[in-house]
């Protein structure tokens, strides 16, 4: 299980297709991971829960595809 205090801001996240999902831009309170505005389609934050990391390296990489990744993202 991937912690949160694993994760740092600016990490680049990425789908386990390896396509871009977004960049870090910090974990909400509630332990869900914030994407940075500026590098998403609509310029507003999204969130994505933590449940969705399968690994981190120096990239966070998720446990779908980026395009599931963004159509469930809130």
């Amino acid at each position: 299980m991937v912690r949160a205090d694993q994760i740092r801001e600016d990490m680049e996240i990425v789908g386990n297709d390896g396509e871009h999902v977004g960049i870090v831009d910090g974990i909400d309170p509630d332990g869900e991971i914030k994407i940075s505005r500026s590098d998403t389609p609509d310029r507003l934050h999204h969130f994505l829960p933590l449940a969705t990391v399968e690994f981190v390296d120096d990239r966070v990489h998720l446990n779908r595809t980026s395009t599931r990744a963004m159509a469930e993202w809130r």
